[in-house]
Order: structure tokens, then C-alpha cells, then sequence
């Protein structure tokens, strides 16, 4: 899990040349019937995988290319090119490039909101679904016999994890096989990074090397720059650009075992996502305590209150946003540093109780909401995760991800704070929620506290001024 800029020099390509030569990777089955190539954005499915789909397309096996977005938010500084111009611009790069390493692909674009997927993975699991059985109808190929390749879910952007995610999730359900092809690892990653035991290779020949080049090429809006003015930069630039020209793709396996197999069969039941922790446990919880957690009492809490606060990069915030604020004891605290703050939790209790404790700070509402899946409204330029996210799965913690991103303004912070020690009646670890946090790309890690109980950390915008910068101390 990372936090990247696409403008950084990256990871050099000789070190990832040095770590590939020194592993006899096993070459990816194309012992296959068809090919489903899934995508967050027109150039994703060159970068991954325009070599095996030109050499799956020489041999005659039927493909079938889904584009969820048409990336028109690529370049959202630029002065000289619209949403809509670079959405038409790239829609017609997709289908050039597709033409060059496979003509007779069927492509099917989505039209989905670049950088906001999140709101439509309904629509992406519906033509996931559609294409498989088009596929298995079109060669009444057994599902095990289709191959869908979509973005690596540990490629670090958030497109590319709901992407890879929900299409790894439906290919699953139809028991096809499922890999995912990095793109932004090679740029922020180190060999260390690369669950080496899952990973494959696809060897290309000259011709399939020399066709994914040509169809590199024709991506012309992302691997160079749309002008000279500013905002308009290339996204992936020459350095970047270095680590597609390899005559080897690789893919990764799932992080489970392959529908139909032994291993799969018999840890079905270990491999099934745990629960979020239940709303009856807290409404028990807050009913039978008076002093829940030792929020009040205990000199951890208040220390651990008193350094996040501190932490803060700003004196006062206008919006606030409090996930999980439980008996309201932070609440108070949050209260004088923001205008105003909506705090919100789903047990009853714990609202009560907030209720009494901030009585008379007439600048915070109560709400109550089955977090992540209702989410309050608004925008916030201050949201706090404090000891919530690990009661949290996988699957809803992405969400809440989701839906912070979307929740917190362009200058907005997100502070989260987390017990770091094993909690095996949870389904997540402080340290994973925050390794999750860190893998998103519209924010970035600015300050933070690690110490063996807790791990506090503050993210913010990029490039994220410095507390001197935004007080006037720093140009």
C-alpha cells in the first residue's frame, strides 16, 4: 500500500530488469478459449496486456475488451483541454490501439466517471457479467476456459483497486480465471513489493513486443505532453514509459485459490471475507459500560486524544466529519477546533450518551448512520477515523476509503488513528486500515506517530503545503 505522485521519477526500470532476471517466473497458461481484458482507463490494457492480447488475437482466440472510464479527468489542471475533448480523445486512441494488436476485439466502452467508479460498480459487475456469458455463448467455452485480466488490486490508484476488485469478484462468482496486471507498481514499488509467489509471466515475441510498442504509441495524450502550459505534463512519462518496453508482461494470481480447484474447495469457508462487526455488539457494548473503552478515565485515552489534536495541521477547520464518535468524549475536543461538525455513529447508546456530554455545542450534529454504507452528506475539509476502521472488512473498509475521498474537500485533511496490537474477534488490523489509507492516490501521508499501541497519521492533498507554508512562515 502506497501513496505516489505520477510526477516522481519512480522506481529506475534496471532494477526491475535485475529482479526479473534473477526469478524463473511460470509463464501464464494461454491454453484458454477466450479473453476478457478488463480496464479502468483507455491505455490500461496496453500498458498490462497489449502483448498477450496480441498473441491470444494471432492465434484466433476470440477477445473481449471492457473500458470502465474514458479517463477524461487525466489532466484536471489543464487549461487548454477539456473533460470532454480528452474523453473523445482518448475513446479514439482505445480503439486505434486495440486495432493494432487485435482487430477484430470486440471493445465495449462504459462511460463510467473517471475517479468516481465507486458509485458505479453495479454498472461494471453488470457488463462483467454480460461479456463472460457472451463469451461462453460465443464459444461454448466451459468458464475455467476464459481468461480475465483487469488491474492488479495492489496497483496503488484507487480506480484500478474498485476495478480490479469487483471484476476479480464476478469472474470468481462465474468460476472463470481471474489474473491482474500491474501498471503503477513498476513506478512507486520496489522488488520487495511483488508477491513474487503469485506472479506469472507472459513472454512476447518480436511481433506481439513490436505490436504492443505501436499501440504504446498511439496513446498519445497520456505519454506526452497535451502542451507546453502548465497542467498539461505527460502522465506517463519517458521513465515511466521504460517499463512497458519489456518483452514480458507479468500478471499476479488472485490472493485466492482458483475457482473448481482442491485448495479453493476445501478453505472456502477461510478464504470467505469476515463480517464487519455487527451493530447488536455495540448497542450490548455501550448499554453495559459506563465508561466504554476508559474513554473518560483512562490517561492512554487522554493522552492519545491530546496528541491527536495536537497533530492537526490547522488551528480551525469550517466543516468537520467525526466516523464513529461514540460517547462523544473526542467530540467535544473536535468542537473547538471546527465551526462546524456533524458526529455520527450507529449504536443508540453511544449517541445518548454524546448527546448528554455535548450539551450546549450548539456547532455539532448528531446523526445516526450503518457506516460505510450510509454515509452522511456534505463536503468536510476535516474528517476523523479514530479506532473504527478495524471493525471494518475488507470490502466495506474500501468503501468508507471510497467515500472519504469523495466526502473531503480539495485542501481538505484525514486523520486516523488506530490500536496497532492483534484484535482477533476483528476482521481488520489498525496497521492494515492504515496501509489502505496510504493506497490512495488522491491524498497523501503528511505527519505521522507510530508507537507499538497506536499508529497516528494525517493525510492531505498533493503536493500538501507544510504547517510553516500555509501559516505565511515559508514561501
Amino acid at each position: 500500500m502506497v501513496t505516489f505522485d505520477h510526477r516522481d521519477p519512480g522506481t529506475p526500470e534496471s532494477a526491475w530488469r535485475t529482479a526479473l532476471a534473477v526469478r524463473a517466473l511460470p509463464e501464464v497458461s494461454l491454453d484458454i478459449d477466450a479473453l476478457l481484458v478488463v480496464a479502468a482507463h483507455p491505455d490500461d490494457e496496453s500498458l498490462g496486456v497489449a502483448g498477450l492480447v496480441h498473441t491470444l488475437a494471432q492465434r484466433g482466440i476470440p477477445i473481449r475488451v471492457i473500458i470502465a472510464t474514458d479517463g477524461e479527468n487525466s489532466h484536471p489542471e489543464s487549461l487548454t483541454h477539456t473533460p470532454a475533448d480528452l474523453a473523445a480523445r482518448r475513446q479514439a486512441e482505445v480503439r486505434d490501439a486495440l486495432g493494432v494488436v487485435a482487430p477484430d476485439a470486440t471493445l465495449r466502452l462504459l462511460h463510467l466517471p473517471d475517479g468516481a467508479i465507486g458509485d458505479h460498480e453495479n454498472a461494471l459487475a453488470a457488463a462483467v457479467r454480460d461479456e463472460i456469458d457472451s463469451l461462453i455463448r460465443q464459444t461454448d467455452a466451459a468458464p475455467d476456459r476464459i481468461l480475465l485480466v483487469a488491474p492488479w488490486t495492489g496497483d496503488g490508484h484507487r480506480d484500478h483497486r474498485i476495478v480490479g476488485a469487483r471484476a476479480e469478484r464476478v469472474a470468481t462468482e462465474a468460476g472463470v480465471t481471474v489474473r491482474g496486471y500491474p501498471i503503477w507498481l513498476w513506478h512507486w514499488g520496489t522488488p520487495a513489493d511483488v508477491p513474487w509467489e503469485r506472479a506469472e509471466s507472459v513472454a512476447l515475441d518480436g511481433a506481439a513486443h513490436d505490436a504492443k510498442l505501436r499501440a504504446l504509441a498511439v496513446h498519445d495524450s497520456q505519454l506526452r505532453p497535451l502542451s507546453n502550459a502548465p497542467g498539461d505534463a505527460a502522465i506517463v512519462h519517458e521513465r515511466m514509459q521504460e517499463h512497458f518496453t519489456r518483452a514480458q508482461e507479468i500478471l499476479l494470481r488472485p490472493e485466492v485459490s482458483e475457482p473448481g480447484s482442491a485448495a479453493s474447495t476445501s478453505t472456502a469457508s477461510a478464504s470467505t471475507p469476515t463480517a464487519s462487526t455487527p451493530r447488536a455488539h455495540f448497542e450490548q457494548f455501550f448499554a453495559t459500560h459506563d465508561d466504554p473503552w476508559g474513554f473518560r478515565s483512562s490517561w492512554y485515552e487522554r493522552r492519545k486524544r491530546d496528541l491527536l489534536l495536537a497533530t492537526l495541521p490547522r488551528a480551525t477547520y469550517e466543516a468537520g466529519l467525526e466516523l464513529g464518535c461514540a460517547t462523544g468524549i473526542l467530540t467535544a475536543r473536535l468542537a473547538e477546533r471546527c465551526a462546524h461538525l456533524v458526529a455520527v455513529d450507529f449504536a443508540a447508546e453511544a449517541l445518548a450518551a454524546a448527546a448528554r456530554e455535548l450539551a450546549g455545542h450548539d456547532n455539532v450534529t448528531l446523526q445516526t448512520a450503518a457506516l460505510p454504507q450510509r454515509w452522511p452528506e456534505g463536503r468536510y475539509d476535516l474528517i476523523v477515523l479514530s479506532e473504527i476502521g478495524y471493525f471494518w472488512n475488507t470490502a466495506d473498509l474500501d468503501t468508507a476509503v471510497d467515500r472519504i475521498t469523495q466526502s473531503l474537500t480539495p485542501a481538505g485533511h484525514l486523520i486516523a488513528c488506530h490500536w496497532r496490537h492483534p484484535m482477533p474477534e476483528n476482521p481488520t488490523g489498525g496497521d492494515d486500515v492504515h496501509g489502505r489509507l496510504r493506497a490512495n492516490s488522491r491524498w497523501q501521508s503528511i505527519a505521522v506517530h507510530f508507537e507499538k499501541d497506536f499508529v497516528l497519521e494525517v493525510f492531505g492533498p498533493y503536493p500538501a503545503p507544510s504547517v510553516a507554508q500555509e501559516t505565511g512562515m515559508l514561501p
